[in-house]
């Protein structure tokens, strides 16, 4: 069953069935956006997720300029919004506690790798005694769970909370609010805004835009498309698909999207099956797990290679660079990882921080492919490569033997 290529035209009992079987194996990068990941509650599935006002905002802040040192991306921010923080002021060592959606797929772990070098400079200078974290792999039940937890033991001086879904998580990220000490979100989003700041790429609209607009600017009208999604639920993967879709079907271009969980050998079938009935000019993906799979079901065809959008992790850049394809790598910044911990420096000082942190989300094209791969060079397949952490201490071994903490 887990091999069932299940379309958005399924019954709501199919998506979830699917996403019980995936809990486990993968959880996509981004989230508002990502990323993503596993239970989505059924309320999700069915929610309607294109908004017309935050797709044109996300239009917009794709050339929008960011403040702060573009040599350090992980914390310019888009001007808004500003939080004041003084009463939050502390002196000496904080005690985190991190309430992780998982470590379940590359752009996970590349992160957490990322997270926990950020800690040691911040332990080193004495801004943090320690990050306990929880890690629900890709349970809402368990994340709720792991929130309360921290709550419930009242050693926490401040909370990191990378939802694992949208809606289930928001009323825990509420109770963590109501405790007062302050609450950083990232990654994906939750329906409240009393977190003490928001932090995120610019978003799934943004992606979505990117990548549709540059298979549409390649693609003739009446070309098929084969959209691979990750599984419902999200907010930043349905932002994703949401915009795609509306950017395929004003362009006329037939796209047919199924959820994958990110299994090569279900994204290999579905490529197979839908060149078995024509041709297939173009694949968009809603997350870099398994690209290359579906590149090597064209080459096992023998069929022309598509136009193709994946993602900026390794195997992906490495495969677009081997074969030439027309393509594109959107990011979902996963320098965002280092970002919560230097959030909650500023914030244990008092120093105001926006309230919604929007950070960089610049893809990589044709013309820097080389450059990107040249800079990532020993770097391992699952390694992304806009991960932002060349300054931290351990730069590159850790990354490259993938030392999780």
């Amino acid at each position: 069953m887990r091999n069932q290529s299940i379309r958005t035209a399924v019954t709501l009992a199919a998506a979830t069935s699917l996403l019980a079987l995936t809990a486990c194996t993968t959880d996509p990068s981004v989230t508002e956006d990502p990323g993503g990941s596993a239970a989505a509650s059924p309320e999700a599935t069915e929610q309607e997720w294109f908004d017309q006002a935050l797709y044109d905002e996300q239009f917009e802040q794709r050339t929008a300029e960011f403040e702060g040192d573009p040599e350090q991306p992980y914390l310019q921010y888009i001007a808004g919004e500003m939080k004041d923080t003084s009463d939050l002021a502390v002196e000496g060592e904080q005690k985190v506690c991190f309430a992780n959606a998982s470590i379940s797929n590359p752009w996970r772990q590349t992160g957490w790798i990322t997270m926990n070098q950020q800690l040691k400079v911040l332990q080193d200078s004495g801004v943090i005694s320690e990050m306990e974290t929880r890690d629900a792999k890709d349970n809402d039940n368990t994340q709720i769970a792991d929130i309360d937890y921290f709550i419930n033991e009242g050693n926490c001086d401040a909370f990191i909370i990378s939802p694992n879904s949208t809606a289930a998580l928001t009323p825990a990220v509420e109770r963590a609010c109501d405790t007062g000490k302050p609450v950083v979100v990232f990654d994906r989003g939750v329906e409240t805004d009393c977190a003490t700041t928001f932090i995120h790429p610019i978003g799934g609209f943004a992606w979505g835009i990117d990548t549709a607009t540059f298979l549409s600017e390649r693609l003739q009208e009446g070309d098929k498309v084969v959209a691979l999604r990750i599984l419902p639920g999200v907010d930043v993967l349905e932002h994703r698909w949401a915009a795609a879709e509306k950017i395929f079907t004003e362009n006329g271009i037939e796209a047919t999207d199924y959820f994958t969980g990110a299994d090569p050998t279900e994204i290999k079938k579905i490529i197979s099956d839908e060149l078995a009935t024509g041709d297939v000019q173009g694949v968009w993906m809603d997350a870099g797990d398994g690209a290359v799979a579906a590149i090597e079901a064209f080459e096992d065809a023998g069929k022309d290679l598509p136009v193709m959008t994946g993602e900026d992790e390794m195997s992906f850049l490495r495969k677009w660079q081997e074969t030439g394809i027309d393509a594109l790598a959107p990011v979902y910044s996963n320098f965002q990882w280092r970002t919560p911990l230097l959030a909650l420096e500023k914030i244990f000082k008092g120093e105001e921080v926006p309230a919604e942190w929007v950070l960089p989300q610049e893809p990589i094209p044709a013309d820097e492919l080389d450059q990107w791969l040249e800079l990532n060079e020993g770097m391992p397949d699952g390694h992304y490569a806009k991960f932002g952490g060349e300054d931290l201490p351990g730069y590159p071994e850790v990354w490259q033997e993938r030392q999780m903490p």
